[in-house]
């Protein structure tokens, strides 16, 4: 089962925040889209309460950590890009095993907010990724199809080890790309007007309604397709020759996502 929240009913207070989640600990886990949500968070609450030390870490090559000692409330983000469990093999190169997740060990806190889908849509673009079923390899499937396998078995999984009681869990929706067209370069305005269902959309939403335990899912895709303007575009970094029109410059579309996750919780 899942509840979508749409609706923004109430202003982000990163104070609020702080203290109904004094001595907790908040996780993300996903991939780089996940990432510009952490770093948003992390921004709006440290600019909360300006004059609170705050600490950055990095335990591990896949997890950061922002702690503000003040109200021992720490915000985490896991890399994680598929969730399930992904293999390398010297003579195969990738393998991304559909069913099997032997890293769920590592999330932990009171509150989850998890993502996958961006990764999934560059499968086809690689060579050497091929997909794992039991002992079944499959070097080619519908990037869609393995999606969904991917994604059932993520809940599977929650429902069998999360505590509910105990544990929030949340599903960062779809952030949309737009490279398809005109791209994003020179967008200094949202889009207006309706726009084209979402691939992978309907998958997230009848996967979570199949679930038994309540996952709420943060429905960001129609924002983020209006927001063409959003992306970093050619100011990465990395060159004029690089277009990113799929991640999200801070702030912008990311602190709305955050709007919507405090709501949420607001109402846990």
């Amino acid at each position: 089962m899942f509840t979508s929240v749409v609706v923004l009913v109430s202003r982000f207070d990163g104070v609020n925040f702080l203290e109904r989640y004094k001595g907790k600990k908040i996780m993300f886990v996903g991939d780089s889209i996940s990432n510009n949500m952490w770093q948003s968070l992390t921004c709006l609450l440290h600019n909360a309460v300006p004059e609170s030390s705050y600490a950055l870490s990095t335990p591990t090559k896949q997890l950061s950590v922002f702690t503000i000692p003040e109200f021992d409330v720490s915000v985490m983000w896991l890399k994680n890009g598929f969730l399930v469990d992904v293999v390398h093999d010297k003579e195969k190169g990738r393998i991304v095993k559909l069913d099997s997740m032997k890293s769920g060990y590592m999330w932990k806190g009171d509150v989850l907010i998890f993502n996958t889908y961006h990764w999934w849509t560059h499968l086809k673009e690689s060579e050497t990724v091929q997909f794992q079923v039991g002992n079944e390899t499959i070097k080619e499937m519908d990037p869609m199809e393995a999606f969904k396998i991917g994604l059932t078995t993520w809940s599977k999984w929650i429902d069998a080890n999360i505590d509910p009681s105990k544990t929030k869990v949340l599903f960062q929706g779809i952030a949309a790309s737009h490279y398809e067209g005109k791209g994003c370069l020179n967008e200094t305005q949202p889009e207006e007007g309706p726009q084209a269902p979402y691939p992978g959309v309907e998958i997230v939403k009848n996967v979570l309604s199949s679930m038994s335990h309540p996952v709420y899912l943060l429905d960001i895709t129609f924002l983020t397709q209006l927001r063409i303007d959003g992306h970093p575009s050619i100011y990465t970094g990395k060159g004029t020759s690089y277009e990113d029109c799929s991640h999200w410059c801070l702030s912008g579309a990311p602190d709305a996502w955050n709007e919507i996750l405090y709501a949420v919780l607001l109402g846990l």
